[in-house]
């Protein structure tokens, strides 16, 4: 378990060190500069900001010295190229912490609903209301939430002025951001449980309880539920990681601080040191999702224990 646990340490390591150098050079790639928005700017100073910034060099110098500072303790990021009297840790740590508290959210709703109805809709399975379940959860799946959260905007904010429309102050400015991402995690959630619940039914240590005389809802619930809970465990990396940073969309419809919207205002103003820093940031959460997510499995999976 040890040499398991130091490999997949070291592939982290990697990952991320192939993703923070493929970001820098894509960002490299693109036309433009940081300093091009600029109006007006005399030669000397735009001479001065590119030794500055070592923009003056070539592309593989840049990147050297941009790693240099991620080997330090803390990881140097830099100041913010659009904003200079920042650290670039300065401005992502209060945005990542938006994310995070509408992601958590987000996932704990999508998890408490998403499981309930999973439950019902194998207990009810083939009856008229778990086919009703699985075409709402059908219909979750199929529509973005680019399409979810300005129709829960304009229904429960602009027209019927119950919440708030554009502000992030208090947890009613919580709910629809939060529903607006919770569909999609929900019909997700429910759809693994009811097919994971259907397919541990049918094992053989559920025979056997059942015919030991346990009721259904008990075979449902302690027998069958922990195994068809595996794949959402597994599904739970890579959905803590993308709900940490929020989504972008939703962050631009319901103009939240969060850092989706970092993300694309450094990009827009070409601010190379705060789209790495968002890049790192958010590689890094997925990159340990998945690794505490591939531990936990191992831990709940008894058939997993013995390759560990």
């Amino acid at each position: 378990m040890m040499r398991r646990f130091l490999f997949r340490s070291l592939q982290s390591v990697v990952t991320l060190l192939v993703v923070v150098i493929a970001s820098f050079m894509l960002q490299k790639a693109a036309p433009g500069g940081p300093f091009d928005l600029e109006r007006e700017i005399p030669p000397e100073a735009r001479r001065a900001l590119q030794q500055e910034w070592h923009l003056d060099q070539s592309n593989v110098a840049q990147l050297g010295h941009y790693l240099k500072g991620l080997t330090s303790w803390p990881p140097d990021m830099k100041h913010s190229m659009s904003r200079p009297d920042f650290t670039v840790a300065e401005l992502i740590a209060p945005r990542l912490l938006v994310s995070l508290s509408l992601g958590f959210v987000v996932l704990g709703l999508s998890l408490a609903v998403g499981i309930v109805l999973g439950v019902w809709a194998a207990e009810k399975r083939n009856r008229p209301i778990d086919h009703a379940l699985m075409v709402l959860a059908l219909i979750g799946v199929s529509v973005p939430n680019f399409v979810i959260g300005p129709l829960l905007k304009w229904v429960f904010a602009m027209k019927l002025d119950l919440l708030p429309e554009s502000r992030w102050a208090g947890p009613t400015s919580m709910v629809l951001p939060a529903l607006s991402l919770s569909f999609l995690y929900i019909a997700i959630i429910a759809r693994m449980v009811r097919g994971g619940l259907i397919e541990a039914l049918s094992r053989d240590h559920v025979r056997a309880a059942r015919a030991r005389g346990f009721s259904e809802r008990r075979l449902l619930l302690v027998h069958a539920l922990p195994e068809a809970l595996l794949p959402v465990v597994s599904w739970l990396g890579p959905a803590l990681a993308g709900l940490a940073v929020g989504s972008v969309v939703i962050e631009r419809v319901f103009d939240i601080p969060g850092l989706g919207n970092t993300l694309i205002d450094g990009a827009f103003n070409r601010d190379y040191t705060l789209v790495m820093g968002a890049v790192i940031v958010y590689s890094a959460l997925l990159i340990a999702a998945n690794f505490a997510t591939d531990a936990l499995v191992g831990l709940l999976d008894p058939r997993t224990r013995g390759h560990q």
